[in-house]
């Protein structure tokens, strides 16, 4: 089962009070352990983040040892971006993803009403147990997919997560037979779905913020190609091949969408 969902080799430091291991450079000019200044230094995290300034956000955040929980939730959300870093290799990947996790843990016992902490919780549990392998990845779907619907129902046009939800059922829907047998030991019902649930995710997703993300015009034009709908699925997959690629995902995108287009008779 592939990984779900997918978007400095430094010292390695305990963050104070926490106690997790943190991947740390020393910011020159600074002082550490001071309470971070919401809402203009969460801001400035933010756009460093959006422009795919990892590092840079990640010692912004790291740098201000606060427990609040919008603090840590953006940690999760760069630690997770950085760990799809391929220049990163594959044990350092793992690293990150069980840091984050462990942080988002800890934010979800007082925080279960927080959009942002079921969010990451969810991507970051599917993340971790797809490093402790196939059974545990399977045994962890539906508790996965429980913490997506919570999320979704804190913000229900958040495209981001509803992204999210058609990937779970893009997926459930591709287990081969093999590992839906392993699903049968853990669950009396295994988790079903279909290509026409994926697809109802990824329209509402697609509705909630046009164009939002490379990954789900491919994931549009492959589930109609997959239910013989060829026309819609050229529309999206031209969109996908010719998305901006700026990041690891858009070039997936990409090339995926360009070779499926070669499928379908122009």
């Amino acid at each position: 089962m592939k990984a779900m969902f997918h978007n400095i080799r430094t010292q390695i430091f305990v963050l104070s009070g926490l106690g997790i291991l943190w991947p740390a450079k020393k910011i020159s000019g600074k002082t550490s352990g001071n309470k971070i200044e919401p809402p203009a230094e969460l801001e400035k995290a933010d756009i460093l983040f959006e422009n795919g300034h990892l590092e840079e956000c990640y010692d912004l955040l790291a740098y201000y040892k606060d427990n609040n929980v919008d603090v840590q939730w953006r940690i999760c959300r760069v630690l997770y971006n950085m760990s799809k870093e391929t220049k990163y290799d594959k044990t350092y990947r793992k690293e990150l993803i069980m840091q984050a996790y462990n942080i988002i843990s800890e934010q979800i016992v007082n925080n279960q009403a927080h959009f942002e902490v079921q969010k990451w919780y969810a991507l970051l549990l599917d993340a971790k147990s797809s490093y402790d392998g196939i059974k545990e990845r399977i045994r962890q779907l539906e508790n996965v997919k429980k913490h997506m619907d919570l999320a979704v129902t804190l913000k229900p046009n958040d495209a981001t997560t509803l992204h999210m939800l058609g990937e779970w059922c893009y997926q459930v829907t591709e287990l081969p037979w093999h590992q839906r047998k392993i699903a049968e030991t853990f669950f009396a019902s295994p988790p079903q779905s279909t290509y026409e649930d994926a697809l109802e995710y990824f329209l509402r997703a697609e509705t909630a913020q046009p164009r939002f993300y490379s990954l789900n015009l491919l994931r549009l034009g492959d589930c109609y190609l997959k239910l013989n709908k060829e026309d819609q699925a050229k529309y999206y997959l031209k969109l996908a091949a010719s998305y901006p690629a700026k990041s690891n995902d858009d070039h997936r995108a990409n090339k995926e969408a360009a070779e499926l287009l070669k499928k379908i008779k122009i």
